[in-house]
């Protein structure tokens, strides 16, 4: 399908302004969803067919669809931002196509021409204008996710799949401000081992993530750290976001990317970001005990988690079965921190110049 083309059914009973107006204010992270959604299918011999956007409802699903019982699925996060003029813009949508299509790959599925996954989020945005967010820190949330429908009870890759878009209103991902976060390290999962799908954006790794989430919350902390799957030494990241440290002479560093870590879309702009201000990134390995010990001395100034979700998030503290420290003062996010997340929001709702080309005005 060179040229995308959508049939589109307008929802016969949209939520009325006012109510959209009221579910708005406070819309909270992913739990308010628009009118409608996108809808592509799949099927070996005919390919992706069928394009159309609708109204969001139920999907009618059998129990023996592959899905529910090999897990093949795959999905995206992304967001559409209100722009001073009324209008609304994408940022970095290339990216996630290009990600979408990989992780499909890695799954043993179809990809999705990257060109069709385009245009069916600028055709949900479009439909859905109505729902972006205006407030600071709003944004229209887009997930689209592809799962094997095939009905059959066999481990073999699915024959047919299901594309889905659907938008969510929502809100600033912290109430006030930027606080910083505390993190467990888990001593006794991991999150990905060499030759698995870490690096694919696919429900597994999500599922594998919960138990030692749920640890972390035993423990007081707001999100887990994983270390590595082969010496349980070297720092990977969090359940859903990529991690950065800021030492004290400026420089940064980032876990590299081998196979076990999601390549975040906001972990590469922070890192072109961050080379466009001079400073010196590199990407190598570092260690949960050098993590601890710059902590202490005060080589490590700053550390902070960057996902779509959150943008940039500050780390404060770390808690593990090996004893606990502190990043900065543990309350304070840091200098480095803040002004990386303000370029980078000042880019995506376009009040700062957009030299890489990253952001695509919708209307």
């Amino acid at each position: 399908m060179t040229e995308p083309t959508f049939r589109i059914e307008p929802h016969a009973t949209p939520v009325d302004a006012g109510t959209r107006a009221g579910m708005l204010v406070d819309p909270g992270f992913g739990r308010v969803f628009t009118d409608h959604m996108v809808v592509i299918n799949y099927k070996e011999g005919m390919g992706w067919h069928d394009a159309r956007v609708q109204a969001r409802a139920p999907i009618q699903m059998d129990p023996a669809s592959s899905v529910l019982h090999y897990a093949q699925e795959i999905f995206e996060g992304m967001k559409a931002y209100r722009t001073e003029d009324g209008g609304a813009a994408l940022f970095r949508a290339d990216a996630n196509a290009a990600r979408f299509a990989r992780s499909a790959e890695r799954m043993a599925m179809p990809p999705l021409p990257e060109p069709l996954f385009l245009e069916s989020v600028r055709q949900l945005v479009a439909a859905d204008r109505d729902w972006i967010p205006g407030q600071e820190g709003g944004a229209l949330y887009l997930r689209p996710f592809m799962f094997a429908s095939e009905v059959f009870l066999g481990v073999k890759p699915s024959s047919e799949y299901l594309y889905m878009v659907i938008g969510s209103a929502v809100g600033a991902y912290f109430k006030s401000g930027t606080p910083t976060v505390s993190l467990w390290v888990s001593a006794d999962y991991t999150r990905a081992a060499p030759g698995g799908t870490g690096s694919a954006k696919c429900g597994g790794n999500y599922a594998a993530s919960l138990l030692a989430q749920s640890e972390a919350i035993r423990h007081g902390c707001d999100q887990v750290v994983f270390l590595d799957a082969v010496e349980r030494r070297w720092v990977e990241e969090l359940g859903g976001m990529n991690l950065f440290f800021v030492f004290d002479d400026g420089s940064m560093i980032t876990p590299p990317l081998g196979g076990t870590i999601l390549p975040g879309i906001t972990r590469d702009s922070i890192l072109t970001l961050a080379r466009d201000m001079g400073i010196t990134v590199r990407e190598e390995r570092y260690a949960i005990d050098q993590w601890r010990a710059d902590a202490t001395s005060g080589r490590l100034r700053e550390a902070f988690a960057c996902g779509t979700a959150a943008v940039v998030t500050p780390i404060g503290t770390v808690r593990g079965a090996d004893g606990d420290f502190r990043v900065g003062d543990g309350a304070t996010p840091g200098e480095l921190t803040l002004k990386l997340r303000t370029a980078l929001v000042d880019i995506q709702r376009g009040l700062a110049p957009d030299k890489h080309g990253w952001v695509e005005k919708l209307f």
